[in-house]
C-alpha cells in the first residue's frame, strides 16, 4: 500500500560554523497519508450503539435537552448525559464510520456517514437505533484536509466502497547542510484535529421545549420546517423530513462558491463560503433563493447573525488557504444589499455565538475572547474576558452556559455574569471513562 508523505513542520537545529563542508541536523515531522479503501456495506453494518468510550479526536458539538452529543471525528457520536453541567457524563457511543455532523428533532438524530445521511432513533439515548438511511447523496468530503470519495459500483454485483486515508505523524532526523538551512521554516498545517472544508453540521434551537437541538458556528447542518439543508462544496441539499425517521432527498441548490458552513436567522440562510457570504431567501422552505453576496478575500468563514448585524470570522492556516485573521461586522438590514460596517484583527479567529450584547470568539490556540458588542465601532475596546490556556474551536451559547470544544477537550463555563466567568466542567482528550 502506498503512502503519501507530506511535509507540515520543519524546525531546523543548526550546529557548527556555516562553511561548505558543515552539516546540520534537522528534526521533520511529516504527515503521512494511507489511502484505504472500505465497502460501503462494511460501513452501513458497523452503525450502532456501543459502549461509552473516551473523547481522543473531538469534533462538532451538538446539544438537545438534557443531552450532548460530541462527535469523535470520522468515527461517531459520544452521547454525554449533561443534566448536571458540573458533571457530565458519557453514557454510551454510537459508532457510525465517516461521521462529521450531526442534527437531532425531537427523538431523531441526522448523521452523515460518508456518502449517507442515516437517522437514528434516539429514544433511549444510551440505545440508539438505526431507522432509516439515504444512501450515496455525499459524493465526496473531507477530514483534516484530507479528501475522501465514493468509488464507483460495479452494478451486477452491487459493489460500492469509500477511498480514504489514514493520517499519522512522523518524526525523524535528517543531516543536511547547514547553508540549506539558515533560518527555520513553518508550514502552516489544516487545522489538524477538526474538520476542514467539505464536512457538515447543524444549528437549532436550545430549548428541550423546542424541537430542534442546537449545534455551534461551524454548522453544516441546518433544521428548518419539514427540511433538514445541508451544505458541501458549491451545494445547498434540501432533505424532507417530513416523516422524520425516513428523509428523503429532495432537491440540491448549486452556487458559484464553495461553501463552509450554514446559519439559519428567521426566514433567511446565511452560507459562509471560502471567499464570501450568501445570503438566501428562505420563505419558501422548499425552495431557498439566493439574494445576495458579500465577498471577501479566501478564506474561511463561519458566520452568527443578530438583529441586523453579521458576525463573520476570517482566519489563516486553513485550507481555505487565508490570509485575514479577522472580525466582519456587517449589516445586513437590507439583505439584498449587505454593507461592511467594521473590520477588527484577530489571532486566529475559529467558531463564535452571540448572546447580544456578548459575544464569544473562539481564537483557536490562542484560547477564548469575550467581547461587548453593544459599540459595534469600538468592539476591540471592549474585551471584558479572555480565557488563553485552552484551545477553542467553538462554541454554543446557552444564555447562562456556554459550551465550548477545541482540541484538548470539551469545557463548560457560567455566563451568568460574562464579566466574572466560572469553569463549570471540562472533558479532557485521552481521559478513561469510568
Amino acid at each position: 500500500m502506498k503512502t503519501q508523505l507530506l511535509p507540515l513542520i520543519i524546525v531546523v537545529f543548526s550546529f557548527g560554523l556555516f562553511s561548505c563542508n558543515d552539516q546540520c541536523k534537522e528534526t521533520r515531522v511529516t504527515r503521512r497519508l494511507t489511502p484505504f479503501t472500505r465497502s460501503l456495506a462494511e460501513i452501513r453494518s458497523s452503525v450502532k450503539a456501543e459502549s461509552k468510550r473516551e473523547l481522543v479526536r473531538p469534533g462538532k458539538i451538538y446539544t438537545k435537552g438534557n443531552y450532548l452529543f460530541i462527535n469523535e471525528i470520522k468515527e461517531g457520536i459520544h452521547v454525554v448525559d449533561n443534566s448536571d453541567p458540573t458533571n457530565p457524563k458519557f453514557i454510551s457511543f454510537i459508532n457510525i464510520p465517516g461521521n462529521g455532523d450531526i442534527a437531532v428533532r425531537n427523538n431523531i438524530l441526522y448523521a452523515d456517514s460518508y456518502s449517507d445521511l442515516v437517522s437514528l432513533d434516539i429514544t433511549d439515548p444510551a440505545n440508539a437505533k438505526e431507522v432509516g438511511r439515504v444512501q450515496n447523496v455525499f459524493q465526496f468530503g473531507q477530514f483534516d484536509g484530507v479528501s475522501w470519495s465514493l468509488m464507483g459500483q460495479n452494478s451486477a454485483a452491487g459493489m460500492i466502497s469509500i477511498q480514504d486515508f489514514t493520517v499519522d505523524f512522523v518524526t525523524e532526523t535528517v543531516t543536511t547542510s547547514c547553508e540549506e538551512n539558515v533560518s527555520p521554516m513553518l508550514l502552516s498545517w489544516l487545522d489538524s484535529g477538526f474538520l476542514s472544508s467539505a464536512s457538515f453540521s447543524s444549528a437549532g434551537s436550545a430549548s428541550s421545549a423546542q424541537p430542534n437541538g442546537q449545534a455551534g458556528s461551524m454548522a453544516r447542518f441546518a433544521l428548518y420546517d419539514k427540511f433538514l439543508y445541508t451544505v458541501q462544496q458549491n451545494r445547498l441539499h434540501l432533505f424532507n423530513i417530513s416523516n422524520p425517521s425516513q428523509p428523503t432527498d429532495f432537491t440540491t441548490v448549486n452556487t458559484n462558491f464553495i461553501i463552509e458552513t450554514i446559519f439559519p436567522y428567521q426566514n433567511k440562510l446565511f452560507l459562509g463560503t471560502t471567499t464570501g457570504m450568501i445570503i438566501f431567501d428562505n420563505s419558501d422552505p422548499a425552495s431557498p433563493t439566493q439574494i445576495s453576496v458579500f465577498q471577501h478575500g479566501r478564506a474561511c468563514d463561519p458566520v452568527v447573525v443578530h438583529n441586523d448585524i453579521a458576525y463573520v470570522t476570517l482566519r489563516t492556516g486553513t485550507a481555505c488557504q487565508g490570509t485575514q485573521n479577522q472580525l466582519d461586522l456587517v449589516d445586513v438590514s437590507n439583505p439584498a444589499n449587505p454593507k461592511m460596517i467594521k473590520t477588527y484583527q484577530m489571532e486566529n479567529p475559529h467558531g463564535l455565538s452571540i448572546d447580544f450584547p456578548t459575544l464569544y470568539l473562539c481564537e483557536g490556540d490562542k484560547g477564548l475572547k469575550v467581547f461587548d458588542v453593544t459599540d459595534k465601532m469600538e468592539i476591540d475596546k471592549h474585551m471584558i474576558s479572555h480565557f488563553k490556556d485552552i484551545d477553542a474551536y467553538d462554541v454554543i451559547s446557552l444564555g447562562k452556559t456556554l459550551m465550548l470544544i477545541g482540541k484538548d477537550g470539551f469545557y463548560q463555563f457560567d455566563v451568568t455574569d460574562p464579566r466574572n466567568i466560572r469553569e463549570l466542567s471540562k472533558i479532557p482528550v485521552n481521559k478513561a471513562i469510568p
